[in-house]
């Protein structure tokens, strides 16, 4: 696997973790504080778009590392769950970065 496809991911989980807890302010502006509702508006469009594009590259990666149904979904939904994409992004890093082509190999311990 291309070590471009695992960035892409990582790119696009940790914008759109971001995106989401902006939201998520908005949200708590627009409903506790009546205002923002038009950056309220705005923000969840822009974070509509940047969790459909980080979708396609989840699913792009769960195909290539041969996820199983059941983990590519807990992948996916993790987008939707605020600061879940922090942790589950790097545990995806840490299981697809030895499937990376090019990763060099881990040198023995020297004594």
């Amino acid at each position: 696997m291309k070590r471009s496809v695992l960035t892409r991911y990582r790119v696009m989980a940790y914008v759109t973790a971001v995106m989401l807890l902006i939201l998520c302010a908005c949200m708590v502006a627009k409903y506790g504080f009546n205002t923002g509702a038009d950056l309220t508006f705005a923000v969840s469009q822009a974070h509509g778009v940047l969790f459909m594009i980080y979708l396609v590259f989840a699913f792009d990666l769960g195909s290539k590392a041969k996820w199983s149904f059941g983990k590519l979904l807990w992948i996916l939904v993790s987008g939707t769950i605020p600061l879940a994409a922090f942790f589950v992004e790097r545990k995806v890093r840490a299981e697809v970065e030895p499937l990376v082509i090019g990763t060099p190999a881990a040198a023995p311990a020297e004594a």
